[in-house]
């Protein structure tokens, strides 16, 4: 059980660590500011709510299904806000955050390759998600910056008679590709150069190291998923705008 004096001393060590970051930051003229104080802080308070949510949640089991809405929720509002650039954005974000989420978890519990326990809804549906979440950003921004460096080679499509959907297939497929290939780099160099969060939660858990792994790889298996999915349906229906895409 952690005493007050657990708590002091971990609060202090996190400002320090904090504090570091920022001066720092400001010695090599990196120009954030206070930005880094703002995102542990903003981290600090959103974490604390959590714990105390999932308290509750852990203890009545029918809330998981709530919790997992306000997490699909929040990912698709912040997605939104990411893709408003792109013809229909917003609802091309929900669509991607969720096809790409709801259909992994379907997939991962579905074949059983997790227990259905809320605890591990809650911890998978959370890192799923997320990357979905990621994913749709991603993907959009490569799309978008895709279409404006080869506006003209669209427009020449357009202009034979291909349809929007054809005239922006390869720059979707482009974008699905950058948008993935820095995580599966990263999957590929686990247990290497990195021990991933979720190995090292369910290793801090108590689960033996064969167990931890396996949580790691359907995790790692669920992420390559989300991310693809979500990917493929942002794009396709980011392709189907009728307008070409200008500016910077």
């Amino acid at each position: 059980m952690s005493t007050a004096v657990d708590y002091a001393w971990f609060v202090a060590g996190l400002m320090a660590m904090t504090g570091l970051t920022l001066l720092l930051g400001r010695w090599a003229g990196v120009g954030l500011g206070l930005f880094p104080l703002w995102a542990i802080g903003r981290a600090v308070v959103q974490l604390t709510v959590i714990a105390l949510l999932l308290r509750g949640i852990l203890s009545v089991p029918w809330t998981v299904a709530g919790f997992i809405l306000l997490m699909l929720t929040t990912a698709s509002w912040t997605a939104m806000g990411r893709l408003r650039e792109l013809w229909h954005g917003r609802r091309t974000a929900v669509l991607g955050v969720l096809a790409g989420a709801l259909l992994t978890l379907v997939v991962i519990f579905g074949l059983r390759l997790v227990d259905l326990q809320v605890r591990y809804l809650v911890a998978v549906g959370g890192i799923i998600i997320g990357n979905s979440m990621s994913a749709a950003t991603l993907a959009g921004r490569n799309f978008l910056r895709g279409s404006r460096a080869r506006k003209d080679e669209i427009e020449a499509w357009l202009s034979l008679g291909a349809t929007p959907a054809q005239a922006h297939e390869a720059i979707g497929r482009e974008a699905v590709r950058e948008s993935l290939l820095p995580t599966l780099d990263q999957t590929k160099s686990t247990g290497l150069v990195t021990l991933p969060g979720a190995f090292v939660g369910a290793l801090f858990g108590g689960a033996s190291p064969a167990t931890a792994a396996q949580f790691q790889l359907v995790v790692l298996a669920g992420i390559a998923l989300t991310m693809t999915v979500t990917g493929i349906v942002v794009t396709r229906l980011a392709g189907r705008t009728p307008y070409v895409v200008t500016g910077a």
